[in-house]
């Protein structure tokens, strides 16, 4: 696996701002064959991350450990003809954040479990983020006990470091949005204050020092900021170059880092250039892609449901609903208002809360008989264009099959292919 790309990307963005790296923050496996096949057209390596939620030593939600999601992306991989050196596997969010119910002592040594397990899995990207408090802690968390936190954490992992593989890079970092989307009133957001990034920095970097860490320390590559940019249910605030450009200066003051920017879904390509050249070099995505998996599967049912006479239909947008229904737990607390303001909600929020039920049963077996049913019979270019244009106009123009798997690659793939383009990996 390709880890030594991060640290020539890292050296490249601080001299001249022309070169990042997306990260794509998923588990979907159609977002990604979608960007492995943006990177295999792209010739570049392609950064694929797993949170603490999703992925642990106990499953997570995905039912996944480390290794079963290493072996996972590296099987399609495999399938689509992905080279697995040109793979790079992150890990987001390491830290204490599944188990924060528990007392801070218990909660901190599955964290330690976890990590460990990460890095031995092959894991070359870790995200060092102790910052949540814990059953008995008092909140907020201070810069000295998070700092000490990761830097345990650091020790757990770099003790599971095995010789045949290359050591991990590492990302800090306090001030870390909420996975998934903002909940606070976005008007107020603000950039990282410049002091307070020091201060993590420096804690941190006497932290690792003091527990003998220095090699560790030098493999530090990015630390996770605000650049003012999140989205929430229903909106987004754009990058705006001008209010972070003191935090653009000044990472350079710093030796060898550059930012890792979250929640840069839903952003224009114009913006995410404009994070990149502000040394926001690392551009986190999650639910951005698989908000468009969801567009995508939604207009291969339209067409079926137009198409389709002869066979059972998938009832696909149905289904959906009926599962998140039944299991609110992924989406009740984040979806208020009026029943027809949640309904909306669980449809087309940008927050994407529907992403945790694609790999329910009964959503997978709706989502297979869509795809058989499109497949048996392919949907008409009529259609195609009313649904579906992008992939219509690249279907006439000899450059995409008419086949469903391949329009919703497709469709995902327009997203990716931003990211790319900002990051400067795309194919001149």
């Amino acid at each position: 696996m390709n880890a030594n790309f991060l640290k020539e990307t890292v050296e490249r963005n601080r001299a001249d701002g022309s070169r990042g790296i997306y990260s794509v923050c998923s588990a979907h496996r159609l977002v990604i064959e979608a960007s492995m096949q943006q990177a295999k057209t792209d010739g570049s390596p392609l950064l694929v991350e797993a949170t603490c939620n999703q992925v642990n030593h106990e499953g997570g939600y995905t039912g996944m450990t480390p290794s079963d999601f290493c072996q996972y992306v590296l099987d399609i991989a495999k399938e689509v003809g992905f080279s697995e050196d040109d793979l790079i596997l992150g890990g987001d969010h390491l830290g204490p954040n599944p188990w924060t119910s528990l007392p801070a002592a218990e909660a901190m040594e599955a964290a330690k479990t976890m990590v460990a397990d990460y890095v031995a899995a092959g894991f070359s990207k870790i995200h060092l983020d102790a910052s949540m408090a814990c059953a008995d802690d008092v909140a907020p968390l201070s810069d000295e006990v998070i700092a000490e936190r990761a830097t345990i954490l650091c020790a757990a992992a770099e003790a599971a470091i095995d010789d045949s593989k290359v050591p991990p890079m590492y990302i800090i970092g306090t001030e870390v949005p909420v996975p998934g989307g903002a909940q606070e009133d976005l008007h107020e957001l603000a950039t990282t204050n410049i002091d307070d990034l020091k201060q993590t920095i420096n804690t941190h970097k006497e932290k690792f020092n003091q527990s003998g860490l220095q090699s560790a320390w030098e493999r530090v590559i990015g630390v996770v900021v605000q650049p003012g940019v999140e989205f929430d249910h229903a909106m987004v605030i754009g990058y705006q170059p001008e209010k972070a450009q003191e935090l653009s200066k000044t990472i350079l003051d710093i030796e060898n880092l550059v930012y890792e920017a979250h929640s840069t879904d839903y952003q224009t390509e114009t913006a995410l250039s404009n994070l990149v050249r502000d040394h926001f070099a690392i551009l986190k995505v999650g639910p951005g892609l698989t908000y468009a998996a969801r567009e995508a599967l939604f207009a291969l049912s339209y067409i079926e449901q137009e198409w389709i006479t002869n066979k059972p239909l998938s009832n696909l947008r149905q289904v959906l609903e009926q599962q998140m229904l039944e299991n609110p737990k992924n989406w009740a607390k984040y979806y208020t208002g009026t029943e027809q303001e949640q309904a909306f909600a669980r449809k087309y929020s940008f927050s994407d809360r529907s992403r945790y039920y694609w790999a329910d049963p009964k959503v997978d077996e709706s989502v297979q008989t869509l795809i058989n049913n499109l497949t048996e019979q392919p949907a008409p270019m009529t259609l195609l264009s009313q649904f579906m244009p992008l992939q219509y106009a690249a279907f006439r123009a000899g450059t995409l099959n008419n086949d469903p798997l391949s329009l919703a690659r497709h469709w995902i793939q327009e997203v990716v292919s931003t990211y790319a383009r900002a990051s400067g990996l795309a194919k001149k």
